[in-house]
């Protein structure tokens, strides 16, 4: 039976490709989940895709995750990135669980106070700045950490 692999994103995450394109470019939240899927496949993983604005249902996630044994997470804190001690103690509580956290733009080419991550201090890694592609880079990596990438 293939792992898992967690993709959560936080909020304002659905208004991706409406929300300051300039920014963060056109692609949807729709896209990023087929990037996603068509990644975990390669590597043999199944995918668990979610969204929500909502800080306890991301932990909800996280905790299931780690039940399941879960290959790996990617999350992509968005507006919780900065200040949720809830995110950060979640995913402590699920190690050894590889966590990766994903940003779509370079939080540190930003504001200030987007340069600061409660999450990257848990986390085994940061993506930041790569636009969508940032989420495959990170599936890509979970492979490379649980020894199946490129096996099918």
């Amino acid at each position: 039976m293939a792992k898992t692999i967690y993709v959560l994103n936080g909020p304002n995450m659905n208004l991706l490709g409406t929300r300051q394109p300039e920014l963060y470019g056109r692609a949807t939240l729709k896209d990023v989940e087929k990037l996603c899927g068509r990644t975990a496949k390669q590597h043999g993983f199944e995918l668990a895709f979610h969204f929500s604005n909502h800080e306890g249902a991301l932990v909800d996630w996280i905790q299931e995750a780690g039940a399941k044994k879960a290959a790996g997470i990617v999350i992509n804190g968005a507006g919780f990135t900065t200040t949720s001690i809830a995110i950060h103690d979640a995913i402590i509580a699920v190690r050894p669980v590889p966590v990766i956290e994903v940003h779509v733009t370079n939080i540190f080419a930003r504001e200030a106070f987007r340069h600061h991550s409660v999450i990257a201090p848990v986390a085994k890694a940061t993506m930041a700045g790569f636009g969508i592609e940032g989420y495959a880079l990170a599936i890509t990596a979970l492979a490379g950490m649980s020894g199946t990438k490129g096996k099918r």
